[in-house]
């Protein structure tokens, strides 16, 4: 028998964490198995459908790089199929019509088809596992209250619910489910706040299948983003940041992709420069230096020049101000190799005639 498992999310928008959990989780649950993983978009309700929902739902999937084989099926196309499996719990004698046209279960009461003849989750659940022949239901544990009910409606329309694994939910650091108000709740934004795929990705597989709730380690979360990073190409860190190939050295000490870009932004767009006063000494010297060095240097080279300055305990703020219009950011070292000497000295050019012009009036 193959191994059928399905991620069923509702399109109300960018994935929730805990909801990228249990989709990676099925993913890994399916592959361990060789099995097969169907993307099933539960659409009934109308008042959880956003605009652009699914399409942000497919681009995170994309973005996780979390495959599936089937689908996305949506519920919304399949009423014939509910209205059908109701039709057959009435002739058994499982449900019953209510005055006000809606279905519910003989015993328990749960509503399956509501007055305007649309179905409920729960039945629109149930009919979808059993008819796409789902074997396994990995999911999160707040929806262990459904496995009961869901149990009685697959009886009810003559058969069985598939095997349930229900795992923890993720939590803020408040000890409750991840909110938006918090920040990080959704994996639309951890990318906007620059953490790489590989990273976010990695996180989940390392929570596995959690018995219990785990509290989101951002900590943890930015390490593997450091190491996300360190581990691209020169290619692919530029192509993430859209930024030059040339400008790579300055990024790779970011530790998100946010901040890479940021760097870059200091590299390629530099802020008005105001080096600080009796730095022009260091400029005059710095520029001697780099005008009779390569068109691009090396990072040996670049950390040799900053050693000449420093031997004459030459001002490096007021280097990398006038390279950058910033006191921080990436190292002057990787600042210098990213930039030409044409630009480099034309930026130290400018520094100097600032500083002229505020000694001198």
């Amino acid at each position: 028998m193959t191994v059928r498992v399905r991620f069923a999310p509702s399109p109300t928008g960018s994935l929730h964490l805990g909801n990228a959990l249990t989709a990676v989780a099925n993913r890994r649950f399916a592959d361990e198995r060789d099995g097969v993983l169907v993307l099933r978009i539960d659409d009934t309700d109308p008042s959880r459908t956003v605009a652009g929902g699914e399409e942000e739902i497919l681009r995170d999937l994309e973005w996780l790089g979390v495959r599936y084989e089937e689908g996305p099926i949506r519920q919304s196309e399949r009423h014939d199929l509910y209205v059908e499996a109701v039709e057959h719990a009435l002739a058994s004698g499982a449900a019953e019509r209510d005055a006000d046209g809606s279905v519910r279960l003989a015993v328990g009461g749960t509503t399956l088809l509501r007055p305007d003849g649309s179905a409920t989750y729960q039945l629109a659940s149930v009919v979808d596992d059993v008819e796409l022949g789902i074997t396994h239901i990995v999911r999160g544990s707040d929806h262990r209250p459904n496995l009961t009910v869901q149990q009685q409606i697959a009886r009810a329309l003559g058969g069985e619910l598939p095997e349930v694994v229900h795992h923890g939910l993720v939590l803020g650091s408040d000890g409750k489910k991840l909110s938006k108000r918090q920040g990080h709740a959704s994996i639309g934004d951890l990318r906007e706040e620059g953490f790489p795929a590989a990273a976010v990705r990695a996180y989940l597989d390392e929570l596995d299948l959690p018995e219990h709730d785990v509290t989101l380690d951002l900590a943890r979360l930015g390490r593997l983003a450091v190491d996300a990073i360190a581990a691209m190409s020169d290619d692919e860190l530029a192509a993430a940041v859209a930024a030059p190939v040339e400008v790579v050295p300055a990024l790779r000490g970011a530790r998100t992709l946010a901040e890479a870009r940021e760097y870059a932004s200091l590299v390629l767009e530099p802020g008005a420069t105001e080096p600080p006063a009796g730095s022009a000494p260091t400029l005059e010297r710095f520029v001697e230096l780099r005008t009779g060095g390569p068109e691009r240097l090396s990072a040996d080279e670049a950390r040799a020049l900053l050693r000449e300055l420093k031997a004459v305990r030459g001002d490096l703020r007021g280097v990398r101000i006038a390279l950058t219009g910033a006191s921080k950011g990436p190292e002057l070292w990787a600042i210098l190799v990213a930039l030409s000497r044409g630009e480099t000295l034309s930026r130290a050019a400018h520094a100097l005639k600032a500083v002229s012009d505020t000694e001198f009036g």
